[in-house]
């Protein structure tokens, strides 16, 4: 029986970047993927909002996804274009860029990192007791693991098996999204009506003036809603072109098809995202309709929070309590994206009735303090963890502040490279002492003279110091009195050496 530290069930991005978070930690981690490699037929899902293009460039890997995609505001609500232009942040904006691309991307960069990946292997079937989990494979190889992590998706197997209860709400209508060649020239762009949302676009396609301006020729990618809820068996070209005539009275010729596959608007939230030593991450852990992009952002950031935790429990630096803060922070994350994104697909309909509800919600959204609430949620830069009553930085990202320090200028996001946490000492020099925790923590003394500005916040106070965690949020806020700064340390790194 082959052993590791953790193994990951499910090599999308959630599962992959779970892996580099864990292999950053030194810690021995496996994924199981089921198909042969991480080559996608076809473009799939696409784009991250800006939070995750900042976690991203919290790794130092942001401008290799940057380099590939199309940068436009993207966020929307009804059929607003929510602009975040103007927040501060490296990154206002959002990132167009097909799952097949970010796939193949985020392969390479693991490939650099001791992570192993056994391909064409999934879980069958496992078993956990105290001190780890046996785990069963497809292939007939048999894993011992810590800790078995599920990214297997929304069908998922380790959830099921876990018995987590998964509650939520029934599809209501599903949509077919394909990847084909046409004999007709079909008309690109969106359509709203009655049913629902639709849309034509060139695989090939470029950002500008704000504009979406298609390539000539090539693949068209075809998103229609159907009439009727569609059945769970897979669609096949017939099932899209009589979508298509029902929509625009013509199929345009389809055929040669890439991919088809259908998703509906079920929404579902695991109730539990641990159990003992499984837990769950990405899609295995919520689902949701499309609407709004959020899908491919939540799961990133869920594993990148989960990363951290369980690498120091698995090196033996915090005890397993230190899990239960995964769930306590990224549930009620998921869960409101959920809301907003029900609320996104009925805001789709374009009947009579809903298109007075979608005018009303539009102009509401138009205006300054409306835009920039929505936008914080749909780009994650709003993000506020519990962590108790304080500085408005604590639980929040920590922004990427131009630093000048000793050894010249650097900013804050290139101390998080190593996923390892940083105190962050902006007053007078040689004030902290933080000893005991030397070996986990960096000690980090600079300067920055701008304005502190957070997002849908605005101004705040300066502070003198700050606690960043490895996934970029503040974990303490104070000065050199150090008040609750060794309490925040033990919390969240492990205990003292030598306590």
């Amino acid at each position: 029986m082959t052993e590791h530290a953790v193994v990951i069930a499910g090599g999308g991005p959630a599962g992959m970047m779970l892996a580099a978070e864990l292999a950053l930690a030194n810690v021995d981690v496996a994924v199981l993927e089921r198909r042969p490699d991480h080559v996608l037929a076809g473009s799939r899902a696409g784009g991250f909002h800006s939070r995750t293009i900042e976690v991203l460039d919290q790794r130092g890997v942001a401008d290799r996804f940057l380099a590939e995609g199309q940068v436009a505001q993207a966020a929307t609500f009804a059929t607003t274009v929510l602009d975040m232009s103007d927040f501060p942040t490296r990154h206002p904006y959002s990132l167009g860029i097909w799952q097949n691309q970010i796939e193949r991307i985020m392969a390479a960069w693991v490939a650099e990192l001791p992570v192993r990946i056994y391909y064409e292997s999934e879980v069958t079937g496992f078993a956990q007791d105290d001190s780890g989990v046996d785990v069963e494979c497809s292939r007939g190889q048999s894993l011992r693991a810590q800790y078995l992590v599920g990214c297997d998706g929304g069908r998922s197997v380790i959830r099921k098996a876990a018995a987590i209860e998964f509650p939520g709400w029934e599809p209501t209508r599903s949509n077919l999204i394909a990847e084909v060649e046409t004999t007709e020239e079909p008309p690109l762009g969106v359509r709203h009506d009655a049913i629902g949302i639709h849309g034509i676009g060139r695989l090939e396609y470029e950002i500008r003036d704000g504009e979406v301006v298609y390539m000539d020729g090539g693949p068209v990618r075809v998103m229609v809603t159907e009439q009727q809820l569609g059945p769970s068996s897979e669609p096949t070209l017939h099932d899209l072109s009589e979508a298509l005539i029902s929509v625009y009275g013509s199929d345009f010729g389809i055929h040669n098809p890439t991919w088809i596959s259908r998703f509906t608007d079920m929404t579902r939230q695991a109730a539990a995202y641990r159990a003992g030593r499984v837990l769950l991450a990405g899609d295995s852990a919520h689902v949701h309709s499309p609407a709004g992009g959020q899908g491919l952002s939540l799961g990133v950031q869920d594993a990148v929070n989960l990363g951290w935790k369980l690498a120091q429990v698995v090196n033996g630096v915090s005890p397993q309590s230190l899990l239960d803060t995964y769930q306590e922070e990224r549930h009620p994350v998921a869960a409101r994206a959920l809301r907003h994104t029900m609320a996104q697909v009925a805001l789709q309909r374009q009947d009579e009735r809903t298109k007075a509800l979608v005018d009303v919600v539009s102009d509401l959204v138009s205006m300054d303090e409306p835009r920039k609430r929505l936008a914080g949620i749909l780009s994650g830069l709003d993000i506020h963890y519990d962590l108790g009553e304080g500085h408005p930085l604590l639980g929040r990202r920590m922004p990427d502040l131009d630093l000048v320090s000793a050894g010249g200028p650097l900013r804050v996001f290139e101390l998080l490279h190593d996923a390892k946490p940083v105190l962050l000492n902006l007053g007078e020099r040689g004030g902290f002492d933080i000893a005991p925790w030397a070996e986990r923590v960096q000690l980090i003394e600079a300067s920055y003279e701008g304005e502190w500005e957070l997002p849908v916040l605005g101004a705040v106070t300066a502070p003198v110091a700050v606690l960043i965690r490895p996934d970029g949020y503040v974990a303490w806020v104070g000065d050199q009195t150090q008040l609750g700064l060794p309490e925040a340390l033990s919390t969240w790194f492990g205990p003292a050496t030598g306590a």
